[in-house]
Parts: structure tokens; sequence; C-alpha cells
């Protein structure tokens, strides 16, 4: 598996950060959050305008090596002619929105952006849409790369285990 540009999508909460992260040290490659691209704001609440963002995602896969993750299937189909691998998180729903509980658990839990993402995360196999489950598919049974499909957090670690140091 050539890892040197590495899509990595999935729900909100399915752990494509963590992966990222932990895949871009070992790699020693840079590590890419779409979510830092298409939302102009921390508070996750002002996006970029699409083309911007589109502009700004290209430039970083124009580069040799890289490890590029996030939920926009939008950005993500763009990028896939540059990419190497490309690695879907399809974990459940529910595993999803509790990584999410534990992830932001200082925040209030009456705070509006987080009762957003929570349901946007519990809605991943019914939502239409670029960044639904059933885009997701579509672009991961289209790819023509390298690709793997990991359904749980143990099929995630035992991955990340098992590669070893560029």
């Amino acid at each position: 598996m050539n890892l040197a540009r590495t899509l990595i999508i999935g729900n909100s909460g399915a752990g494509k950060s963590w992966l990222a992260k932990r895949l871009a040290e070992r790699q020693h490659v840079p590590w890419i959050d779409l979510d830092r691209i298409h939302w102009i704001s921390d508070e996750h609440s002002i996006a970029r305008p699409r083309n911007e963002a589109l502009a700004i995602a290209q430039v970083a896969a124009g580069e040799d090596y890289w490890i590029i993750e996030g939920v926009y299937g939008w950005i993500i189909s763009e990028l896939l002619p540059q990419a190497t691998t490309l690695i879907w998180l399809s974990l459940d729903d529910e595993d999803c929105v509790a990584q999410i509980r534990q992830r932001e658990a200082q925040r209030d839990t009456h705070d509006e952006l987080l009762k957003a993402l929570l349901e946007w995360a519990g809605s991943y196999r019914s939502r239409e849409g670029s960044s639904g489950f059933q885009a997701h598919q579509r672009l991961f049974k289209g790819f023509s790369g390298s690709k793997l499909q990991l359904k749980n957090r143990a099929e995630i670690t035992t991955f990340i285990n098992a590669l070893p140091p560029r």
C-alpha cells in the first residue's frame, strides 16, 4: 500500500484526525485536516466559500507526500486523482456520537454547536449530500488506487500499529 498521498474519509467522530495524526507522524508527512480548510472560524460556524476551500485543498494535494482527512466528499472527490490510497472509516453512527461526547466532555451539553455536531454525526447513514455514508461509499467504490475500509476502532488501531515507520 502506497501511503505517500493518503485520503481518509468518514463520519464526524469516526477517528479520522486520530488516525491521520498517527499516520502522518509515522510516515513523516504533513497532515491536513479539511475542517481547518472548510471552516473560517474555530467554532465551526462560518464556512469558507467553496471555491476558496477547494483551491486551498488542491494546493495541499499538489505536494508529493501528505495525509488529508475530512468528511467533505465534495472536496475529497476533487483530490482523488492525486491520492495513492483512500481509507474509509465507516464506523456505526452510535460509535461516532459516543466518541464526540467523550472528546467534547468539557463542553456544556446545552451548547448549540455541540448539539448540531452530535445530530450531524448521528445522521451519517441517512444524510443526503456529499458528506454522508452513501456518498463516501461511492467515492470508495469508484477509487481505483489502494483502498482500505475500517469498520471499528479495533481495526483502526490494528492498522496503524501494523505499519512500519517510513
